[in-house]
């Protein structure tokens, strides 16, 4: 790589380049490195001058040395920059005798010839000019090399308009691509490799496509269910399931290709949940796991597991009065849920009475009512709670059944042999 000195030696040896060869090829002519408004007297004349007027990062070197430090901040190799420069080539002489236009054949011959500046020139360059001395760029591993830029007309007036009441002479843009410039900082020494070791693996992307409960399609998945997966490609060397934030390892007499149950861990809450199934790879001496392969993240709906306690069972008052709605006194109870798993104090809960045994000719009757403030936790520093005490009130007496929503995710119902939803229920 080279140093700072980089872009200034380009421009001289550039410049060398093309005084060597218009110098031959028109009498009198040589190239200069200034800028085109420059006076007059610092012009060639006849000859060609070198402006850089533009700098570009190359897109193809920009990230090649990314990253250039390890995840603690100490430097792991140094870091450099790779730039594009854009010179602007003007031609000057006599009109009559066309000179511009023959020093403007000259050097075009010459970079066409010659693209890449040679190291040796380079090298002649900076031995002849004192303010190079420390520049190593005939050391770059990459040799600049010019081509020419096909700028319209439009693009050059407008090049030309940026230098103030200078009149424009014949020119024509070239571009040396590329330069690396590399920091100063040295990166940490590392400890000699005693040992390689070489891993071939084909890529083998494990897909997801279903996921159930292992009991049967349509069970419900709840703190004690076993997860199955269905897809593709599922079964690995190692094969484990991230399950939230969690990883659960299943056993491998449960994996396959196309399927695979692993029992849910402990820790998750009710609602939507994911899953992915990865594949990490052994490497290293001894075989240590590192970051493998990784399916596509699939959701499914963790349900709470419910039991029931009912208090206070009475008559709903107001201004101490029974409510009475069509002869009927409403009631007013409380009912205790625990769940399991158990329920953040971020996490929306609902409870949901369903009129058990409605008679015919009615639809039955149902209510929705919200938990406490927080869940019911009074303790700032509790983030979770197994049981919620829901206030129930104006509700007509009689058997409900009974569901819980925790973010959305409902408790399940049991039925009877006929299938017929019959529990968990209380009676108010």
């Amino acid at each position: 790589m080279s140093n700072f000195l980089a872009i200034a030696t380009v421009t001289a040896t550039l410049r060398q380049i093309l005084d060597d060869a218009v110098s031959k090829d028109v009498n009198g002519a040589s190239a200069t490195a200034v800028r085109p408004n420059a006076p007059t007297n610092q012009l060639p004349n006849p000859g060609v001058n070198v402006y850089l007027y533009h700098v570009t990062p190359n897109a193809a070197w920009r990230n090649a040395d990314v990253p250039t430090r390890g995840a603690d901040g100490g430097l792991m190799q140094r870091p450099r920059t790779a730039i594009d420069l854009h010179y602007l080539l003007s031609f000057y002489g006599g009109e009559g005798e066309l000179e511009p236009q023959r020093v403007l054949g000259s050097a075009i011959r010459a970079l066409h010839e010659q693209p890449i500046l040679p190291r040796k020139k380079i090298r002649d360059v900076i031995n002849a000019s004192a303010f190079l001395t420390t520049s190593n760029l005939d050391e770059e591993v990459e040799l600049v090399k010019f081509t020419q830029l096909p700028l319209s007309l439009e693009e050059l007036g407008k090049l030309w308009s940026v230098f103030f009441q200078t009149t424009h002479v014949l020119s024509v843009a070239f571009q040396g691509t590329v330069v690396l410039i590399e920091g100063k900082s040295t990166p940490r020494s590392t400890l000699p490799v005693r040992e390689r070791n070489l891993y071939v693996v084909s890529f083998r992307q494990p897909v997801i496509e279903l996921i159930t409960a292992a009991a049967g399609a349509g069970q419900p998945i709840t703190a004690a269910s076993t997860l199955r997966i269905s897809g593709v490609g599922l079964r690995g060397n190692v094969t484990r399931v991230r399950i939230g934030q969690t990883l659960a390892t299943p056993t491998p007499d449960q994996v396959s290709d196309t399927q695979l149950d692993v029992a849910l861990p402990a820790g998750l809450r009710a609602g939507i949940q994911s899953a992915q199934v990865e594949h990490p790879t052994l490497m290293g001496t001894p075989p240590t796991l590192h970051s493998g392969v990784e399916s596509n993240a699939a959701a499914f709906v963790l349900q709470p597991v419910i039991t029931l306690g009912v208090s206070g069972v009475g008559p709903t008052l107001e201004n101490g009065s029974p409510v009475i709605v069509d002869g009927v006194t409403l009631q007013s109870a409380t009912i205790t849920t625990t769940f399991t798993p158990l329920v953040g104090r971020t996490q929306r809960v609902k409870l949901v009475l369903y009129e058990f045994n409605a008679p015919e000719g009615r639809p039955a009757r149902a209510y929705a009512f919200d938990a406490p403030l927080a869940n019911g936790i009074a303790n700032p520093a509790q983030t979770e709670t197994a049981s919620i005490a829901f206030g129930v009130s104006r509700v007509f007496p009689g058997p409900y059944l009974v569901r819980v929503q925790v973010d959305g995710a409902e408790s399940p119902l049991s039925s009877d042999v006929s299938g017929r939803y019959n529990a968990p229920q209380v009676t108010i």
